[in-house]
């Protein structure tokens, strides 16, 4: 079974740092693209960060310079670096791994990201 275990969140003051992990299993996960997703209460769930199976990477205009997405394929996991955080990043954070060639996605059962003024 493919499975996406996501883990690194929690409480944060605004100015504090996060790192979020996935693992996937069941899969062979040089070949998919890579997404970190977020959502709050009552909010859209919105795209954070990219990286596809070639590397290539892509931001929110809100989190750019602040996340660093990244991957390590010897591992079959997937990061993201949060830095100088602030409230408005409060939210579920998703992983997800998609492959366009099949159309295939998989999502992680999501991490809760707090941050207090």
């Amino acid at each position: 079974q493919v499975q996406l275990v996501e883990s690194g969140g929690g409480l944060v003051q605004a100015g504090g740092s996060l790192r979020l992990s996935c693992i996937a299993s069941g899969i062979t996960f040089r070949w998919y693209a890579i997404g970190w997703y977020r959502q709050a209460p009552g909010k859209q769930r919105d795209l954070v960060a990219t990286i596809t199976a070639g590397g290539t990477t892509n931001y929110a205009d809100s989190v750019k310079g602040r996340f660093t997405i990244s991957r390590d394929n010897a591992k079959n996991t997937m990061y993201l670096q949060l830095d100088s955080l602030e409230p408005e990043d409060t939210a579920v954070y998703y992983c997800n791994i998609n492959r366009n060639l099949t159309g295939v996605s998989f999502w992680g059962q999501g991490t809760q990201v707090t941050v207090s003024s």
